[in-house]
């Protein structure tokens, strides 16, 4: 509190901290969960220009991008490489679980409407399906690959 009494809002470090202070899973779940927002509102947009299955492809394209900042300010900030040396892993990891996700949202909505579910409806549940069925596999391919921290060799000893 200040001297009139009023109370002064938390530093913006502050805040930071708290987030930093969660576990990495539990981090990684809040910037997927976001990214996997954007993925999924985006589709919603793409889908009045292009087909089903390309709109799926796009806006997990548009959700990459902004998964990659998220994740690097977020989640693996102790990373051992350049943000730039890290993008052809993100892009890789993401690139199998974007077929995961593209497998599950096509085959999940043949199988809604199949089943007699409207076509709009089927599309936005199977979609859903297909972003979660991906979040794992993007978990560990990036803790293991992308933003794996390096660790220092040991020196070796000179042969004399």
């Amino acid at each position: 509190m200040t001297e009139s009494g009023a109370r002064t809002p938390p530093a913006r470090g502050a805040r930071a901290g708290r987030l930093g202070d969660l576990p990495r899973p539990v981090r990684f779940l809040l910037a997927g969960g976001l990214a996997a927002l954007v993925s999924w509102l985006s589709r919603f947009a793409l889908s009045w220009l292009m087909p089903y299955g390309l709109a799926v492809l796009g806006a997990s394209c548009i959700s990459m991008a902004f998964g990659f900042a998220l994740y690097r300010a977020w989640v693996f900030r102790d990373f051992g490489r350049g943000g730039l040396r890290q993008v052809p892993d993100f892009v890789l990891v993401n690139g199998v679980t974007t077929i995961l996700v593209a497998l599950v949202a096509l085959a999940g909505r043949a199988l809604l409407i199949r089943l007699g579910a409207p076509c709009g409806p089927a599309e936005a549940v199977a979609h859903a399906a297909g972003i979660a069925a991906g979040a794992v596999g993007n978990y560990f391919g990036h803790a293991a690959i992308t933003f794996r921290t390096r660790r220092p060799r040991p020196p070796v000893a000179a042969e004399g």
